[in-house]
């Protein structure tokens, strides 16, 4: 299965922030900060990481949570902390903002692949369909067992060719 081609407006702009800040080594030590709840995806590809900004001996790092009341963020906070501090930057505050709302079109392709490859079932780009596809075999039939998985942020399914139970990652 390919990643789907389509880059949202919303990846787009996270793109350009990154891409213009003048802090490239810094994003490049975040992007070895995952998601403690899923491990194999960072936190710039799950489309958490907004933001860093120097202000003089500051650092100030933005990050959205998925849904409100995450209780992940703190772990995530805290990791993005430890990592800053292990490469010199004592002076570190993580800022999470509720606006604007995190949304799946804030995740990358990559983000995406590794959430299928771990057998979870990523969202599609809005407007690219509602089908949710298994992350085992890839078949679109699949029906929905529990709208709460393993985590509020994911729901539960059943693909009904190959049987197999997963997590979707909700679409918000």
């Amino acid at each position: 299965m390919n990643s789907i081609p389509l880059v949202t407006e919303a990846q787009r702009e996270r793109q350009l922030r990154r891409s213009n800040s003048a802090l490239p080594e810094l994003w490049s030590l975040l992007d070895e900060v995952t998601d403690p709840e899923i491990p194999v995806v960072s936190l710039w590809d799950l489309g958490v990481l907004q933001d860093i900004k120097k202000h003089g001996e500051r650092l100030l790092v933005e990050i959205t949570p998925t849904y409100s009341g995450c209780p992940a963020m703190v772990e995530m906070a805290s990791e993005i902390e430890k990592t800053l501090t292990a490469a010199g930057h004592t002076n570190v505050e993580v800022v999470s903002l509720l606006t604007p709302t995190w949304t799946t079109d804030f995740m990358s392709a990559q983000g995406r692949d590794k959430l299928r490859e771990y057998g979870i079932a990523p969202p599609s780009p809005r407007g690219q369909g509602d089908k949710v596809c298994c992350p085992q075999c890839g078949s679109a039939n699949s029906e929905l067992i529990s709208e709460f998985g393993s985590t509020a942020c994911k729901a539960l399914y059943r693909c009904l060719d190959c049987l197999e139970p997963f997590d979707y990652f909700k679409c918000i």
